[in-house]
């Protein structure tokens, strides 16, 4: 039987000069990015009427297409106003991941494996998702581990590098985790299988030191500056799964779900704490453009 190729959610996809419904057939058996991985991808989010960082996401994804050795063929202003006028094609009803894309088609010449910049093709996907998360995660420590630059393409936000997440994720989730707290070759601690990754203990926020293991996240960044002019002492260092163990918040940060507090590391129960709470609203309250003088 043949699989249902449809879209799980609505979706609308802007590829060579139209808007497409559902999920439209792009990429052939002999495409380079569907046997050979050159795909690279960002995503932001629509909900209440705003877009935040849309800007950074979509100048994050044309960097990441040069580091795969692809050709950027729009620029960010173009792509983030493409998902502005796909935004009207929804209800308004339900949030909105929108997902910019470059992949290539054809190899070079003289070696199918490296890509041809000049076949890079453009798309931009939008699609129906909740925010999810709230309420909760719990993660455990995976067995699997980030690769260095040295041995994958670390740089860029590229799919070639989710199944190792994946892999992350199914394997946490067979021993009853939502997600995987995931270390780097080194054995420290860098990020969870989706989302970066923060502590805060005697009052203190930390999260892993960027180490170009992990992509440091659009949403981190914000977050830690929006804590940082709240008054608190937000600090990038080198963090084991020990010092996990031992903070008494730990909260996640990502584009899909924003702040989530973690509720439970392998057999240590936790409470989504103060600073958990007070980062999102800190988040939120700079999404929708409103001050703390206006609570």
């Amino acid at each position: 039987m043949a699989v249902d190729t449809s879209p799980r959610s609505t979706t609308w996809t802007h590829v060579d000069g139209e808007w497409l419904p559902g999920n439209p057939p792009l990429i052939g058996p002999t495409s380079h990015a569907m046997w050979l991985g050159s795909t690279v991808f960002d995503g932001a989010r629509w909900f209440d009427g705003i877009a935040p960082d849309l800007d950074l996401h979509c100048q994050r994804v044309n960097r990441s297409a040069l580091a795969m050795g692809l050709k950027p063929v729009k620029s960010a202003e173009e792509i983030a106003a493409l998902a502005w006028e796909g935004i009207t094609k929804f209800n308004g009803a339900t949030p909105i991941y929108i997902k910019p894309m470059y992949w290539g088609e054809h190899g070079s010449p003289g070696s199918v494996v490296s890509v041809d910049a000049e076949s890079t093709r453009f798309a931009l996907c939008l699609f129906e998702a909740p925010m999810g998360g709230h309420g909760g995660t719990s993660l455990t420590v995976s067995p699997y581990r980030r690769p260095s630059p040295e041995t994958a393409m670390t740089e860029a936000k590229t799919g070639s590098l989710y199944p190792n997440s994946g892999r992350m994720i199914a394997e946490a989730r067979s021993r009853g985790f939502d997600n995987a707290l995931v270390r780097d070759l080194n054995g420290n601690v860098v990020e969870t299988a989706s989302s970066n990754v923060f502590l805060v203990r005697d009052g203190v926020v930390m999260t892993p030191a960027a180490n170009r293991t992990f992509l440091a996240g659009i949403t981190r960044a914000r977050v830690m500056d929006l804590l940082r002019k709240a008054g608190f002492d937000v600090v990038e260092a080198t963090l084991s799964v020990e010092d996990f163990l031992a903070a008494d918040e730990i909260f996640t940060t990502g584009n899909y779900s924003k702040v989530v507090g973690v509720v439970r590391l392998d057999d240590r129960n936790l409470q989504e704490g103060p600073v958990t709470r007070k980062a999102l609203d800190l988040y939120m309250d700079w999404a929708h453009g409103r001050s703390e003088s206006e609570e």
